[in-house]
């Protein structure tokens, strides 16, 4: 009696996984492959920012230097990802890389709590400059991102803006 599509074959490898796992989608569309590209990226993710909250420690009630860093990073390294590799690379790496690594790196919330925190401190200027920072530095940095990756990419021209995601297989 067969296993079935869905059960791979003892020493057929990743090719054989790959076609396997490739069909079976959940409801919001995300293979079984897509999601342990989110896992491991947020595990990678997640041990980057705790290293770097441990290196630029911060009382609640400072400026939150290191939530400014990741966030300022990581849309930097969106930007570039976004124009350089996404046009050539499969959904399960785009997944694992964004909403995996950079997901798991950046932080909306930290940032958020950082600012009501400085506010109820009496620090509304350390507040709104942490607001302006974030925003200002954010949107510099996916910027320049976008307009390296597309310069890295080749034929790529800054003035072609976002670049056209390409289908490519899975």
């Amino acid at each position: 009696m067969s296993a079935g599509p869905l059960v791979p074959r003892i020493g057929h490898g990743a090719a054989r996984l790959a076609q396997v796992t490739a069909p079976v989608r959940s409801r919001a569309g995300a293979s079984p492959r897509d999601l342990l590209a989110v896992f491991v990226g947020g595990l990678i993710g997640t041990t980057l920012r705790v290293l770097l909250d441990v290196a630029i420690v911060h009382d609640l009630e400072e400026f939150a230097l290191s939530t400014l860093l990741v966030n300022v990073v990581g849309a930097f390294v969106l930007g570039l990802l976004v124009a350089a590799l996404w046009p050539r690379v499969p959904g399960w790496v785009r997944v694992g890389l964004g909403p995996g690594i950079l997901g798991s790196f950046t932080t909306f919330s930290a940032l958020a709590v950082s600012i009501v925190a400085l506010a109820q401190a009496g620090d509304v200027v350390g507040a709104v400059l942490s607001i302006v920072l974030s925003i200002g530095f954010g949107m510099l940095a996916a910027w320049l991102g976008l307009v390296l990756g597309t310069r890295l990419t080749p034929g790529g021209s800054p003035a072609a803006g976002f670049p056209e995601t390409a289908e490519v297989d899975e």
